[in-house]
This record gives structure tokens, C-alpha cells and sequence, in this order.
């Protein structure tokens, strides 16, 4: 009788020195291997990898390198495992990510594998939608499947032989088939990347960093991004390899992926602007920084124009003695800018400086669209009342703190910390421990505006909920 699963299944699980398919190594494999319901084989070792295993691998995992110090190498178990695994569907959890070490496994015996794979949280995901998480402690937790030795092989690939047979007995083979069918779609991938770099990336926040090639030896990325997961807002790139414009270049452009994991969304944010402006990345787009401005009022001034545009980047918004009125990526938006607003308020493009001044009226007041301070038809008080009211509006929104305040993130495993030192719009720094905070606090950098941060920093404290994160210092 037909249960909606495929009749041969291998499930397989294996535990690394690393997340990187290349360069890691594997330390302990295990299989269970299930034919038309029915489990015909249970194996597991440990795998001496030849490298040492990192500290913070042993204590996830248990595994230490006395552990495997006798153990075979993968070559010697190489034979094995094919035979557990031929003529199945290869069964795992995340399982591109498995599915790539045992490919790089085998091509470094000098033997290819290739095998249909299923990924058991495709098929969570797709079997129960009402739920946000679909990691293995989730499945075991939400199900009451039984798991041994957490992180370690066989125990992880009990807990996986256990979940396909809840699912088996809580959903119509019809249906149970379709979700199948769609967790073993191939997703497109990252053309000139390894098998398994996508899978092995975090699902946290954070900046990253794409090169064009591999090993990146000059150090210059092709594109810097961020995101508030990092797996998923990368393989949105590579989604768009097959298809045409800007994206689909980047994604088969892309040899290299480096990640920087942060406290939160705005930690990823803060970062990736900071390395764009370092390196100055190709595919970026990049902003002028000497033409960032804002406009001053010189009041009282009969000679137009008016209006001065202020260099803004790099300066203390505390030295700007006059207001300065918005913030403007180039001449250009300063043009557009006050050209709307003098269409608005019948305003004199000639006393804003956006034409030459004559004699004489200018053209706006001749086709009736300036009330004629130029002509002596209105009072030039009248009219710089108007100009200032209007410029009130295009910002900068005020500083709504006395000083400076730390805006406080803690990432979702809450194992990462950080502290965001802001003053006047300005990011005078970011901590990522109390230690690190205090000598921050003690240094008290200048304040430098950014137009990046600003940008960055005004979205985010127009939340309510962001500003619940907000501490003041001063």
C-alpha cells in the first residue's frame, strides 16, 4: 500500500568539525535505511577527519579528538556507507547541507556521488505551515520524538526516522506524496558556488560580503548586503541566477561568500553600510559623500540668493551654528527639492538661488507663479516667512534625547550582545560587551554625520517598539 513516501529511504545524519562543506571535515556518520516501511539497516561511526576539532564543535557535539583518534577514516568507511545509501532517496534535516559533506567526502576519495535528496524541514515546513520553526530541537519538542544524544548522529537520525512516521500516520498519502514532491525540489543554485555554502550559512542577523573569486585575494568585494537572516536574504540572490538583469549578473558572479553575524537587524545594517564605505564595492550603489548638503537661511539678506547649501559628511551637527534644513544626496535633489517648493508656495526660484538674478522679475512671477518679491510686489520678510515654513517640513527631525543613548540588540539564541552609541543622529560606535561598552562611554568619539547612519538610524527610531530598546546616557 502506498504511504506518500518514496519506497527506498536513507536517513542519514553527520556531524562536522565545521560548516564549511570544503574545508570541514566529517567526524561521525550515521544511517538508517528504511524499504517500504520497514527498517532494514541501523549503522553509525565515529571518523577520524584528520584535523583537529574546534572547541566550541566538542561542546556541541561531545565528540573530542581522543574520541576519534582511532577511529577509521572516511575512505575506509566509504565503501559502507555507498552500500546504506544506493538506490535511496537521500533523507536529512537541512539536507544540502549533509548532502554536500558526503559529496566532498567522496570526491576527495576520488569517487562521485550523486542521489534524489529530501530535506526534512522542506517537508516540515510544507506539511505544517501554522509554525515558524521547523529546526530539529522544534520537530522534537513539538512531536515528543525520541532523541537519545542530541547532536550527535544516530541519535539525530532516530529522532528524523521517528518524525517521517508521524507524518505518515497523520497525513493521507496523496497528500504526504505532494509534500514529498516539493521538498525534493531542487532549489536553483548558486552556479559557480560549492554545494552545501548556502545551507551551511546562519539563520541569524548580519552583514555579508560576495567576491568574485576564490580565494578572494584582493580582498575587495563585488557587493556588500545585509539582513536579518543571513540564509535566507542570500539565497534570494542566487533564486535569480537563471534569470535576466542586474541580480542575475551578481548571482552568477559570485564565487566567494563571507558572513558577519550581528546582535540584531540594525548591527547588520550599521556593519554593511561601514564596509560598503570602506571597500567601495562595484555592484554597490554608492553615494557621493562630498555632495551630501543641507540648506541654511541667511535671513535678512537682500541679495539672493538666500539659501546656502551646507557640506554635511563628517561634520558635528552641533557646529551647524544656523539650522540646517533637510538632507540631500546631490545638487541635483537640492534642485528638484526646492523647485516643487517653489511651485507650492509661489516662491521665487531667482531668491532660492535656482536662477540667475536679474533686474528685474523673474520668468515665475511674469507667468504668475511667484508673488514678486523680485519685482518689490511682495515684502522679502513675507516671502522668507514662507521659504522657512516650508523648509521646516523637509527635516531633519529634531534629536529627541538630551545626548546620547545606547541602543541596546540581543540576538534571537541570545548569545551575541551589542550596544549602539548614538548622539545627534551620529553612530559614534558599537559594543559588544559591558567591557567594551564602558571604554566606548570613556572615549566618547566625535560626533561625524553619516548619511548612511542617519538614513539607517531615523527608519529605525520612528518604531515605537525600536525605542523601547533605547537607553539615554547623557
Amino acid at each position: 500500500m502506498s504511504t506518500g513516501l518514496p519506497p527506498a529511504l536513507a536517513i542519514i545524519d553527520v556531524e562536522t568539525t565545521g560548516a564549511r562543506p570544503l574545508d570541514d571535515r566529517i567526524t561521525e556518520v550515521a544511517v538508517v535505511r528504511i524499504e517500504h516501511g520497514r527498517q532494514v539497516a541501523r549503522w553509525s561511526s565515529l571518523v577520524d577527519p584528520g584535523v583537529p576539532i574546534p572547541a566550541q564543535i566538542r561542546h556541541i557535539t561531545g565528540i573530542s579528538d581522543a574520541m576519534v583518534a582511532a577511529a577509521p577514516g572516511f575512505a575506509a568507511l566509504a565503501d559502507e556507507l555507498r552500500r546504506l545509501l544506493a538506490d535511496a532517496v537521500f533523507v536529512a534535516h537541512n539536507a544540502r547541507f549533509d548532502y554536500a559533506f558526503v559529496r566532498n567526502a567522496f570526491r576527495r576519495c576520488g569517487e562521485p556521488f550523486e542521489a534524489d535528496v529530501l530535506c526534512t524541514v522542506k517537508l516540515s515546513r510544507t506539511l505544517y505551515p501554522q509554525f515558524r520553526r521547523h529546526g530539529l530541537d522544534a520537530l522534537i519538542d513539538r512531536h515528543g520524538l525520541a532523541c537519545a544524544a542530541r547532536h550527535r548522529a544516530l541519535g539525530d537520525v532516530d529522532a528524523l526516522a521517528e518524525f517521517l512516521q508521524r507524518v505518515e500516520a497523520d497525513f493521507p498519502a496523496p497528500r504526504l506524496a505532494a509534500a514529498v514532491a516539493a521538498a525534493m525540489k531542487p532549489t536553483k543554485r548558486a552556479p559557480a558556488l560549492a554545494d552545501g555554502v548556502l545551507e551551511s550559512l546562519p539563520a541569524s542577523a548580519g552583514a555579508y560580503l560576495f567576491y568574485d573569486e576564490q580565494p578572494p585575494r584582493t580582498g575587495r568585494p563585488c557587493y556588500v548586503g545585509s539582513g536579518r537572516d543571513l540564509r535566507s536574504r542570500i539565497t534570494e540572490h542566487f533564486a535569480a541566477a537563471d534569470d535576466h538583469g542586474r541580480r542575475s549578473g551578481l548571482a552568477r558572479q559570485v564565487r566567494h561568500v563571507e558572513v558577519i553575524e550581528t546582535a540584531g537587524e540594525l548591527g547588520a545594517l550599521l556593519l554593511a553600510s561601514r564596509l560598503v564605505a570602506r571597500h567601495r564595492p562595484g555592484r554597490n550603489h554608492l553615494l557621493d559623500t562630498g555632495a551630501i548638503c543641507g540648506l541654511q537661511m541667511r535671513r535678512h539678506r537682500r541679495k539672493p540668493p538666500v539659501l546656502t547649501r551646507v557640506p554635511l559628511h563628517g561634520a558635528d551637527p552641533l557646529d551647524w551654528t544656523d539650522r540646517v534644513f533637510g538632507v540631500f544626496r546631490s545638487p541635483r535633489e537640492v534642485d528638484q527639492v526646492l523647485a516643487r517648493l517653489a511651485q507650492e508656495h509661489r516662491l521665487c526660484p531667482a531668491r532660492l538661488g535656482l536662477v540667475q538674478a536679474g533686474t528685474g522679475a523673474c520668468a515665475a512671477h511674469r507667468n504668475g507663479l511667484c508673488e514678486g518679491v523680485c519685482a518689490g510686489r511682495e515684502a522679502m520678510a513675507e516671502h522668507d516667512r514662507r521659504l522657512a515654513g516650508a523648509l521646516a517640513r523637509l527635516g531633519p527631525a529634531k534629536w529627541p534625547w538630551a545626548g546620547a543613548i545606547a541602543v541596546r540588540e540581543t540576538s534571537t539564541d541570545g548569545i551575541r550582545h551589542a550596544s549602539h552609541i548614538v548622539d545627534h543622529w551620529c553612530l559614534l560606535g558599537t559594543a559588544d560587551d559591558e567591557c567594551r561598552l564602558a571604554e566606548l562611554l570613556a572615549e566618547r568619539p566625535p560626533r561625524r554625520f553619516d548619511y548612511d547612519h542617519f538614513r539607517i538610524l531615523q527608519r529605525w527610531l520612528a518604531s515605537a517598539a525600536h525605542r523601547h530598546a533605547v537607553v539615554p546616557i547623557d
